[in-house]
């Protein structure tokens, strides 16, 4: 099923999916802003029962909406992720950073595919965008690298690399997907900072699972909307 079978109006069991998705995406919306409000405020027990609902439920809307099946693991790997870090040590850590990175080779593979398709076609990535990319992660692996933990340092630079390629990629898929690239590899980056003990904004927490949740809602948007040139409020 494509992104093109579940539009309102449509019939069958695509017609029939769409009514559930815009309730599901409520929900999600519900979550999210739970979750923020939670870590705003202090309140702990908010975001241990609302931050693992938020890619279920994203993923959930991606399926009703007949989104591909790569982006549904993306997501779900992303909630591994999610149920993994919320326990304060390093070997659930590492874990939630593995479940991560296979979301993150979803959205390759997925992005790979989307090359040259869609409505209007689309463009391999540009290789100045992944320069660009390229110079940043260098330049950010050398700051942060000396305030790493030892046993850190290996994994983190190589999930970072493969964080930062599919940032780069996710723009084939347009400028949400784009973004939310973008996004998560700001996302992530917070939390390396966190890691190395640098100086961190107010409410740390609260900003890396904003520009998360963005991260992850961008790019679902920008792959179920690819092929039918809809805008966010289709």
């Amino acid at each position: 099923m494509t992104a093109t079978a579940a539009r309102p109006g449509s019939t069958g069991t695509g017609g029939r999916a769409e009514r559930f998705a815009r309730p599901v995406l409520l929900a999600f919306l519900v979550a999210a802003a739970a979750d923020l409000a939670g870590l705003l405020a202090g309140a702990e027990t908010v975001h241990l029962v609302a931050k693992p609902l938020l890619m279920p439920l994203l993923a959930g809307y991606a399926a009703l909406r007949g989104g591909p099946r790569l982006l549904v693991a993306a997501l779900l790997f992303g909630w591994g992720g999610d149920v993994f870090l919320l326990a304060d040590n390093d070997l659930a850590f590492l874990v939630g950073m593995g479940s991560f990175a296979a979301g993150h080779v979803c959205y390759l593979t997925l992005f790979r595919r989307g090359e040259g398709q869609g409505r209007a076609g689309r463009a391999p990535a540009p290789l100045a965008t992944g320069a660009g990319y390229a110079v940043v992660l260098v330049v950010f692996l050398v700051l942060i690298w000396p305030d790493l933990p030892a046993d850190l340092r290996v994994p983190l630079t190589g999930y970072s690399l493969l964080l930062t390629a599919m940032a780069w990629r996710a723009g084939v898929f347009g400028p949400y997907a784009a973004a939310g690239g973008a996004l998560f590899l700001l996302s992530d980056a917070l939390i390396a900072t966190g890691i190395a003990e640098w100086p961190q904004a107010p409410a740390p927490d609260f900003w890396v699972m904003l520009t998360y949740v963005a991260a992850q809602a961008l790019l679902a948007l920008g792959v179920l909307t690819k092929d039918t040139g809809q805008t966010p409020g289709a």
